[in-house]
């Protein structure tokens, strides 16, 4: 009668014990995510970075941060003086050579009157003249509209002016500088680059730092480096308004088998799929598969298109296969936002050789114990 050896018995056991279970892995395989993706009722899509679906894809709505910052304010020049704003405080010298004066005491040459505040009408009071409308003008033409009206009742009145910008004519600094606070206007073409500099610059440790502007009840935004590298967008200031400083607040999420796992913050204002797989240390050699880099997004509803100009369900995964020069292509020209989940999935080689690991070891264990 013919036996079949112990160790073929052993061999049959762990492929079935194998095929009966579910082996462990570090990450996942891209055809178990994908899986059931062709269902009429799927809860996803799946969607794939080439060449061909780019130029629609770039056209689909972007996700971001921050919904209430408007854009940005385009530089436009103004003067190079001061004007007299109401809040304002002036101190004139008035010099009369006549004998007799109505301002003067005798032997007395000047007299001086300080601390007049500009009003809300933009006036301020003068002896024998009432109010005097000064505001929206240099010092220089108000204190020769002063002297104007001076020489009905002193005609050898000569003046001097000097101006304390009051809160209409400063802004705010608030954070993210080496030295934050509030900083008077010194003309009418002050800029923000101008008043983050009189800060002593933006922090060193921020992380892509955005430029923030508040003014009128609106917040205006843009990045350090689009401001430094478009001296247009250096937006000219007016009194109260307000500019902080903050970090960028974007990130996506690094899982499976990639070089680590973590919550990686954008270090620029575009991070492109190949960007952000060198910020993850690329594929594990020993386990990922390059075919399968998978972006998963989460849209709203209000996003959803069914003719192909966004996307057409709310959860999309976008496929990557960077084993060809279409795919590298692409996914230098994919861009990444705000809270995507970037995947990159396991090779099926690996659960190959985790089964022949498997049954090699069982094998090894039962010649051992063959010998007994």
């Amino acid at each position: 009668m013919f036996h079949l050896p112990r160790s073929f018995f052993l061999l049959f056991s762990c492929f079935a014990l194998v095929a009966a279970c579910d082996l462990p892995q570090g990450a996942a395989v891209s055809g178990k995510i994908l899986r059931g993706a062709d269902s009429p009722d799927a809860t996803f899509a799946v969607q794939p970075v080439t060449r061909d679906t780019l130029p629609k894809l770039k056209d689909w709505p972007r996700k971001g941060p921050n919904a209430g910052v408007q854009g940005w304010i385009e530089r436009s020049r103004g003067p190079a003086d001061q004007i007299i704003l109401p809040g304002d405080v002036i101190d004139l010298s008035i010099w009369d050579n006549e004998e007799s004066s109505l301002l003067m005491q005798p032997q007395q040459k000047v007299v001086a009157l300080k601390g007049l505040s500009v009003s809300q009408g933009g006036t301020v009071f003068l002896p024998y003249l009432d109010e005097v409308y000064v505001a929206k003008m240099s010092p220089d033409k108000a204190r020769a509209t002063i002297q104007q009206k001076l020489v009905s009742i002193i005609p050898s009145a000569q003046v001097q002016l000097s101006l304390q910008s009051g809160r209409q004519s400063s802004v705010d600094l608030v954070s993210g500088v080496e030295e934050p606070g509030n900083f008077v206007m010194p003309d009418r073409d002050f800029t923000v680059l101008g008043l983050l500099a009189q800060g002593g610059g933006v922090s060193e440790k921020m992380i892509n730092p955005q430029i923030r502007l508040m003014r009128s009840g609106k917040l205006y935004g843009v990045s350090m480096a689009k401001l430094l590298a478009n001296p247009g967008l250096d937006t000219t200031l007016r009194g109260g308004d307000k500019v902080y400083v903050e970090d960028d607040t974007r990130y996506f999420l690094s899982l499976g088998a990639a070089g680590k796992e973590a919550q990686i913050a954008f270090p620029n204002d575009s991070v492109t799929a190949l960007d952000a797989m060198s910020l993850i240390g690329g594929i594990n050699d020993a386990r990922g598969n390059p075919k399968g880099i998978l972006v998963l997004r989460d849209y709203a509803p209000d996003d959803l298109r069914s003719d192909g100009s966004g996307p057409a369900k709310e959860r999309m995964v976008f496929a990557i296969d960077l084993t060809s020069a279409d795919g590298l292509f692409s996914a230098g020209e994919f861009a990444i936002q705000d809270k995507d989940l970037v995947l990159v999935t396991e090779s099926a080689i690996t659960a190959t050789q985790t089964v022949f690991s498997i049954v090699t070891g069982a094998l090894g264990v039962g010649s051992r114990v063959s010998k007994f």
